[in-house]
């Protein structure tokens, strides 16, 4: 599912839809679940889009391409009016439906709906074998989690058989939350890992048999988790299917940028260098990055960059970054750039009085995520220090305590943010 608008993610959606919000500096979010997909010799894969589509529908168009003799596929479904509905997807049961003939073509017993932009490693073999050992109509991933997150999510409640039986979204109230908890001595039958008090929030994760999705669709209710899901645990057999490692809803602005941030520290919680299930992008062919007498702490840097004399602690530098001597960078997440730029760009851009795309010379940036092309001039410091959580400005954002700096935004030299 990438159709979403985002608005919670904004601005890095304001030109992209979510799950081609770059990620780990050469990634997109959407690699993660076709990723997974492949590393679980599921192949025939459709990508449900509808806002801010082109870049993604480019990644998409550059970089899964399977052999012409195998059945595998990663194909674009995008929302379109036709003469008999002039509607766009409204949810994403409502998008399923308007492309099931896609899907029904297909010979297939199970149909297993993924979201674009979560950040986890499963095997979903797993739990597509679980669905078909329980006689379950329909499995939905779940992973324990404690009270305070419980609040944010889709909380369900299962019997001994892990059949779900009842599904609250968002509870907040303290008695809700008390009597949807697992029952402690169900902990170690469930062989959940971690003691406590636990809770199984739903993943936006779920697996149909094909005989019933015809069926269940079969009507106007138009998303899975808020309507489907919960109209069949009463006519259907509802299963969970726990999940017990690391899983990212990247949502928010504040999940996004410490999701990015974990992976520069020194045992992060999801592991890019796992080779037994990698994740795959786009093959860009750049050189290796040229580092210049830089002091480097606790980074991830990508490929085809430039650093000069900087100090960086706690940074993702993405793709073809350019670094300016002096500067500091820390807790700084760089999207990287589309493309360098020319000797003969970077004159006319200092005539014009722009700086050159990456970071200038004597830059001081901290908490802080700089989007893609951005031109960040000499002498600028960046901090949210001192100012609102949430902010509009001409040339930059503040969300959740982070500053960022939008796509191709120019920010002029000695500027203070």
């Amino acid at each position: 599912m990438g159709g979403g608008q985002g608005t919670r993610l904004f601005p890095l959606t304001k030109d992209r839809a979510k799950p081609a919000v770059p990620l780990a500096g050469k990634y997109r979010l959407v690699d993660i679940p076709i990723s997974n997909c492949i590393n679980s010799a599921l192949r025939r894969i459709y990508i449900l889009t509808q806002f801010n589509s082109a870049s993604l529908h480019g990644h998409i168009s550059r970089t899964y391409k399977f052999d012409q003799f195998t059945s595998g596929f990663v194909e674009i479904l995008a929302a379109q009016q036709t003469p008999t509905n002039t509607s766009w997807y409204e949810g994403t049961a409502d998008a399923v439906r308007k492309n099931l003939t896609h899907f029904l073509n297909h010979d297939f017993d199970y149909l297993l709906i993924l979201s674009g932009d979560q950040l986890y490693r499963m095997d979903y073999r797993k739990m597509i074998s679980q669905h078909a050992e329980s006689g379950a109509d329909i499995t939905v991933a779940t992973i324990p989690v404690g009270r305070d997150e419980a609040k944010s999510f889709g909380i369900m409640q299962i019997a001994e058989d892990r059949r779900i039986t009842r599904f609250v979204e968002k509870p907040k109230d303290p008695a809700v939350l008390d009597s949807l908890h697992l029952p402690q001595e169900w902990l170690e039958k469930l062989e959940i890992k971690d003691g406590g008090e636990k809770f199984l929030a739903s993943m936006g994760i779920y697996v149909f048999n094909r005989s019933l999705i015809e069926g269940l669709l079969d009507n106007p209710l138009s998303d899975f988790g808020k309507h489907i899901i919960p109209h069949a645990i009463n006519t259907h057999r509802v299963c969970s299917y726990i999940f017990q490692d690391y899983w990212e809803d990247i949502g928010t602005i504040r999940s996004f940028f410490e999701a990015n941030l974990d992976l520069v520290s020194e045992l992060p919680r999801f592991n890019f260098f796992d080779m037994s299930a990698p994740i795959f992008s786009r093959p860009r062919y750049l050189p290796g990055s040229k580092i210049n007498g830089a002091e480097i702490e606790h980074a991830l840097v990508t490929d085809g960059c430039i650093i000069n004399q900087a100090n960086i602690k706690k940074t993702i530098v993405g793709l073809r970054t350019f670094i300016g001597a002096g500067t500091e960078l820390n807790r700084v997440i760089l999207l990287g750039c589309d493309f360098y730029e020319s000797q003969e760009s970077i004159a006319k851009n200092e005539r014009d009085g722009k700086p050159r795309i990456g970071i200038g010379a004597n830059c001081k940036i901290e908490n802080a995520i700089i989007d893609k092309n951005a031109r960040i001039g000499n002498d600028v410091k960046i901090s949210p220090a001192g100012k609102p959580e949430d902010t509009d400005h001409e040339l930059y954002f503040i969300r959740d305590g982070i500053v960022i700096i939008p796509k191709n935004a120019v920010i002029p030299n000695g500027m203070v943010i």
